[in-house]
């Protein structure tokens, strides 16, 4: 349920975005074009000055840093149009404070930070005074599976030595990244998820070696291939204490999961709206392409499509305010995709529990994972197969909007581990009397016993016990 607070936010968001954000993105990027002049490399180039002063108009008019719900006093939900105004305007996005990678390290440093870690890292980071990275992912294991994380974090008296190798680190490179959240292992024997430990790397430690920028379809960007070796580390900057790195893992991830998704279909809106205007600005075959049932096909599917993926989102964003990832286990059958009324419905039936926290959401912010970026890129695709060639030349923005909204289809995981866990909870479930009146068996089956030697004769009639392990 949408508040009045939640009106007031976004009031004053609008706001600053169309009088104080817009009006300086002239100066922004003239000042970023002269800045990339001085660097022998983009990734490496500081930010435009103007964007201190953003973010100072953007403290004195409280929007800045309205990710967190202790500073927007906003339910997730209340946040998630917000999300997407500010995937609409990136320049916004950094103004306010609330880009990513940085948002996450800050909910992990505020909700399990050590006061001395607060000071020296959090205090500056919500300030705007630099930057942040988060360093999982590896190259020699896969990462999506997070027990795999083999770099070690090994204890030498009042110091952990790190060795490892990270890459796809987004935001490392640039300048004012100064501390990385670093997800390694203190134990390689025990539980499995308790083996993994986070701590707090400065970027200048002595052994960190950035190898070069990676590149997203062939241009290269501000994501980090790394190097720790030996680098030591006050044992205080270790987070939480030895073995929590899956506890702070899940708690960082709720909500970035569902920022991010609603960040991927503001940008899904740029591209429809620029198929909007090119079509009234191109004639083909006698006909302005506007006028052409095709392109409004296309045009139409598009917004079915965003209007869709916005309620899934919104869904989950109630059920993590509402209910928790547990409590979302029996709402998966009723989420369909297929129309916009349906999950509408299902927000109405999902309003009704007490809170407790994100890990009710954990199947709907899978699914928004796999669909966001889907939709959005499809609708990006549309768009620059609308623009013709020039919706992939250096004059088009569409071909950075694909490359960075293919790029989130791996990031937070790809789409087969979310799709695995959207499937576990749903055949947890089993089918249900109305599944097995709808599927039906053949009664001859059993009559005349004829497959009694297959799984003891019982799989065919009886099924699986329905909530075996999978």
């Amino acid at each position: 349920k949408l508040t009045p607070r939640f009106f007031e936010v976004r009031a004053k968001v609008l706001d600053f975005i169309e009088n104080v954000v817009n009006p300086a993105l002239p100066t922004y990027y003239s000042q970023r074009d002269e800045l990339l002049k001085t660097v022998d490399h983009p990734t490496k180039c500081p930010e435009p000055p103007v964007l201190n002063e953003l973010r100072a108009q953007a403290k004195a008019r409280g929007v800045m840093n309205l990710f967190l719900p202790e500073v927007c006093k906003l339910s997730v939900l209340e946040y998630s149009p917000i999300g997407e105004l500010l995937g609409m305007n990136e320049v916004a996005n950094y103004a306010m404070n609330c880009a990513a990678p940085d948002t996450g390290n800050m909910e992990v440093l505020e909700r399990y930070g050590t006061e001395a870690q607060k000071k020296q890292w959090l205090e500056p980071l919500l300030n705007g005074e630099i930057r942040s990275a988060f360093a999982m992912t590896e190259p020699g294991v896969a990462s999506s599976d997070a027990t795999n994380i083999s770099t070690r974090i090994e204890r030498d008296g009042d110091e952990y030595v790190i060795n490892g190798h990270k890459w796809w680190i987004s935001g490392a490179i640039r300048p004012e990244c100064k501390v990385f959240i670093l997800m390694g292992k203190t134990s390689f024997s025990g539980p499995a998820h308790q083996q993994q430990s986070m701590i707090l790397v400065p970027r200048d430690a002595p052994g960190v070696n950035i190898l070069r920028p990676l590149a997203v379809f062939g241009e290269e960007h501000d994501h980090a291939e790394i190097i720790f070796e030996n680098v030591r580390i006050p044992a205080s900057n270790m987070l939480l204490g030895e073995g929590k790195g899956f506890e702070i893992a899940q708690g960082r991830l709720g909500p970035g999961r569902i920022h991010h998704c609603m960040r991927s279909i503001g940008q899904a809106e740029l591209a429809l709206a620029a198929i909007v205007d090119r079509v009234h600005r191109r004639k083909a075959f006698g006909k302005i392409l506007a006028e052409k049932d095709t392109i409004r096909t296309a045009i139409a599917e598009a917004r079915i499509s965003l209007t869709k993926v916005r309620q899934l989102c919104y869904l989950a964003a109630v059920m993590a305010d509402e209910h928790g990832f547990k409590a979302a286990k029996s709402y998966i059958g009723m989420i369909k995709v297929a129309a916009p009324r349906a999950a509408i419905a299902i927000i109405d039936e999902a309003i009704m529990a007490d809170e407790h926290g994100f890990k009710a959401a954990k199947s709907y912010i899978g699914m928004i994972k796999v669909a966001a970026p889907r939709a959005a890129i499809a609708i990006i695709d549309e768009a620059i197969q609308i623009h013709g060639a020039h919706g992939v030349s250096q004059d088009s923005e569409l071909s950075s909007l694909y490359a960075h909204m293919r790029t989130m289809r791996v990031a937070d995981g790809p789409d087969m581990v979310h799709l695995v866990t959207i499937a576990k909870e749903e055949l947890a479930k089993g089918g249900g009397a109305i599944g097995r009146a709808v599927s039906g068996t053949n009664v001859n089956v059993e009559k005349y016993g004829k497959f009694s030697h297959v799984e003891g004769g019982a799989l065919y009639m009886n099924g699986t016990q329905k909530a075996s392990k999978l």
